[in-house]
């Protein structure tokens, strides 16, 4: 392990969190922000991340890679309801199996709040509004998410990738000052 590592991993995920924070705290979510990803500092999600750290992408890939699957990834979802893994859990009826739980809304916008630092924090000068929906549209044939979650979730995304955060913003606030979605 690198001494840079341990630096790059604290510094990568610090600006992920202040970026995270300054966007819930600009749509009203200031308990989210405050409270966000405080789990990446724990022991057992910090070290790992340390021990796989890269710069250009989240560690938690490079050890699912390395171990077929990640501890740190484990722990974090578990502990995190911005996750939509958070809300993964057996139906009433158990022969439908496990499916995705509606998500509260003040989650679902700190999820999305998160997809954008996430995606300016690894894309750097290459971000652009479009980023977040682009990384969605990898990823969204493996998401087991409640459809209600899914559809807010993708109207956000394409309302950056199309508005613009200015705009996006402002309709997240009115969503919140509704309460639901």
């Amino acid at each position: 392990m690198k001494f840079t590592n341990l630096w790059g991993h604290f510094f990568t995920i610090t600006i992920h969190k202040f970026r995270v924070m300054e966007n819930c705290f600009r749509v009203g979510l200031f308990k989210q922000g405050l409270l966000h990803d405080l789990s990446k500092y724990s022991w057992e999600e910090f070290w790992l991340g340390v021990q796989y750290y890269q710069g250009n992408r989240s560690p938690i890939a490079a050890e699912r890679e390395d171990m077929g699957f990640s501890k740190a990834w484990l722990h974090h979802k578990g502990r995190n309801k911005h996750h939509h893994e958070y809300w993964i859990d057996f139906t009433t009826d158990l022969s439908q199996g496990l499916s995705g739980h509606r998500i509260p809304l003040k989650y679902v916008i700190e999820m999305m709040m998160d997809r954008i630092a996430a995606a300016r924090t690894y894309k750097g000068k290459a971000y652009t509004d479009s980023s977040p929906w682009e990384y969605h549209e990898y990823t969204s044939p493996y998401l087991v998410i409640h459809p209600e979650t899914k559809a807010l979730l993708e109207k956000l995304l394409f309302m950056l990738k199309e508005e613009g955060e200015k705009q996006t913003f402002a309709y997240i606030r009115s969503l919140l000052k509704k309460g639901s979605y």
